[in-house]
């Protein structure tokens, strides 16, 4: 993976996408088009990219990008791997260590999630402060030294987060925290599932970002992640979810999420051009 990673890098670096780079952005399903936002933006798709996974949900364009948001160098991923695609929980350790390589300095992650939550229905964004993992995965099995030993406590960065809060409050938008169960999909969770995760502690449940935190840690970046919730979770409120609605969903929602994000970037110190 090493010699792949690099060679990504290299290609990356040569059509402009070296840093550093204030922030890097991973999109979830139907959330593509915050990449809008980047002024003096560039683009490629991540079949030119060593290594990059090729799309293989709808709602998942498949192209980095890069840019500026207020002076601020952002990278931006459309789309991410999703461990049930391959059954790998590391689908995404190759992107995330290219980016590391490009000299991305944070990262936020994002995603569509089944909400759990009174206060919280279809719309909301709400930044992850926890999550309990429930798939039975972690991208780390197989690693052999020691640094696979990541410690998960404030996994999700208590700086980032409070400049979350900061952006949201700036942009006027709602945005509650709340604990995010993973489970592995693709079939969505069953009501007795819902009420389990529940009862463990959990406000939220999706398919995704907890590999990513995993790995992110592993690679020393400071992470935190919105959820955009899309449906309530199946057996709450009526809930009986499925993608096409999460995808209208997370489009509906992706203008305050872009939003969060541009008051969320800006805040950071001003990256060279």
């Amino acid at each position: 993976m090493a010699e792949i990673a690099a060679r990504a890098a290299e290609i990356l670096r040569a059509a402009g996408f070296g840093g550093p780079h204030a922030c890097a952005v991973v999109t979830g399903t139907g959330l593509g088009r915050v990449a809008g936002i980047l002024e003096e933006p560039g683009a490629l798709s991540y079949g030119e990219i060593p290594g990059f996974p090729q799309p293989g949900v709808t709602g998942h364009g498949g192209r980095l990008h890069r840019g500026r948001i207020a002076g601020r160098s952002v990278l931006v991923m459309e789309g991410r791997a999703h461990p049930y695609e391959r059954g790998e929980a590391a689908a995404m350790r190759l992107p995330l260590t290219v980016l590391r390589m490009l000299g991305v300095e944070r990262l936020l992650l994002t995603n569509a999630s089944g909400s759990l939550m009174p206060e919280a229905g279809p719309g909301s964004l709400v930044m992850l402060a926890d999550h309990i993992n429930l798939s039975g995965m972690n991208p780390l099995i197989g690693e052999r030294d020691d640094a696979r030993f990541v410690p998960m406590n404030a996994a999700y960065d208590p700086d980032l987060r409070a400049r979350l809060a900061r952006a949201a409050a700036a942009r006027g938008l709602p945005l509650r925290e709340g604990v995010y169960a993973w489970f592995s999909g693709p079939s969505f969770e069953t009501p007795a599932e819902v009420r389990m995760a529940g009862r463990l502690g959990a406000d939220l449940v999706g398919m995704s970002t907890v590999p990513e935190v995993i790995l992110a840690r592993f690679l020393g970046l400071p992470v935190a992640a919105v959820s955009v919730v899309t449906n309530w979770a199946a057996g709450i409120a009526g809930g009986a979810p499925h993608h096409v609605e999460t995808q209208s969903a997370a489009r509906a929602a992706a203008d305050d999420l872009a939003g969060l994000i541009r008051a969320f970037v800006a805040d950071f110190p001003e990256t060279a051009p």
